[in-house]
């Protein structure tokens, strides 16, 4: 057959010797077709290269099966656990993920929820909260599913699946706290979930503390850099906390090439647990999230809403969790031995 225009179902038709209604039945809901006439149109489907157009079946049933998520970046090891079990989810329920990347931006977040809108998409996930009133108010007279995700709040657009980054940011300081570290500083991204964190960990100390602020996404140069100018302007630190685990590898190697101890010189903490945290060397202490189990609630919540079901929890705290390992299982630098014996 000619290549040179698009097949038409007209043609998957006349291949398999059945009316054009037979064979869009046969494709859309088989089991109402004989078994027979289903194969002998599936053969004709392979034999065209027919591609059915699901956008317009989408319009008639107003449902296209498919779900916009929007990450900041598929380079970010941390959102990839999140971007795979909505996928494998979705897959399962006969849906299909459209992924876009918003690059930290809050402009080009807004312009890909409104492309995602008009591709009619039935659900969208989004990592973070939408800030946007014209993006939020355009949500909402969508009257679709949305879900946000790796963050919290009270008021989510729809739904939330998330935690607290202050919270997180309060966490870690206590546990700081709890080592006896008063010299620490924080090497963070600039993005706002990281400044959050960063700020709740100030908050936990009742002041201000050292920091270096690299642009988002993080990488393990940066780190080195991030690293480097607190050490730089504050030699004497005791721990840093880092944003993310990739932040904190580019820290442990520019602490370790000016030959400090970790954790007997200065200690180190990340966020995210990615998958080489417990591979380095020292091993990496930092914040656990559950970012698949957000995945699959958040799949979960969209599929409930397609199908007509009330959603009864639509604020959902995964909470986090404190991996302690080698970079913060020793102490750190502490104070002289004229202050240990006066305190």
């Amino acid at each position: 057959m000619s290549t040179s225009k698009a097949v038409t179902l007209h043609d998957v038709a006349k291949e398999a010797g059945v009316s054009p209604i037979t064979a869009s039945r046969a494709l859309r809901d088989p089991s109402i077709v004989a078994s027979g006439t289903v194969e002998r149109v599936r053969r004709a489907v392979e034999a065209t290269g027919y591609l059915p157009n699901l956008l317009a079946g989408g319009l008639k049933s107003n449902r296209s099966r498919t779900v916009a998520a929007l990450v900041p970046g598929i380079s970010v090891p941390q959102f990839l656990p999140t971007v795979q079990a909505l996928t494998d989810e979705l897959d399962r329920a006969g849906y299909q993920l459209i992924l876009g990347q918003t690059g930290y931006h809050r402009a080009r977040e807004s312009v890909l929820l409104e492309t995602m809108l008009s591709r009619r998409v039935d659900g969208i996930v989004v990592t973070g909260l939408v800030e946007a009133d014209q993006a939020i108010e355009g949500l909402r007279r969508a009257a679709i599913p949305v879900v946000e995700t790796w963050d919290l709040t009270d008021r989510p657009v729809d739904m939330v699946v998330g935690f607290s980054h202050v919270k997180v940011g309060g966490a870690v300081a206590g546990y700081f706290l709890a080592k006896g570290w008063q010299r620490v500083g924080v090497a963070t991204a600039d993005d706002r979930r990281a400044t959050q964190r960063r700020d709740g960990f100030a908050a936990a100390y009742g002041r201000d503390v050292p920091t270096a602020t690299v642009p988002s996404p993080s990488s393990v140069p940066l780190g080195r850099t991030a690293m480097a100018q607190l050490l730089d302007r504050h030699p004497d630190l005791q721990a840093v906390y880092c944003s993310s685990d990739a932040l904190a590898q580019g820290a442990l190697i520019e602490a370790q090439s000016r030959g400090l101890r970790i954790p007997g010189d200065i200690a180190l903490c990340g966020f995210g647990d990615a998958d080489f945290a417990a591979c380095l060397e020292p091993s990496l202490t930092t914040v656990r999230v559950d970012g698949a189990g957000m995945g699959r609630r958040a799949a979960s919540l969209i599929l409930q809403r397609c199908e007509g079901e009330d959603v009864a929890e639509r604020i959902v705290d995964v909470g986090f969790s404190i991996v302690e390992r080698a970079s913060t299982a020793a102490s750190a630098r502490g104070p002289s031995s004229q202050q240990q014996r006066t305190r």
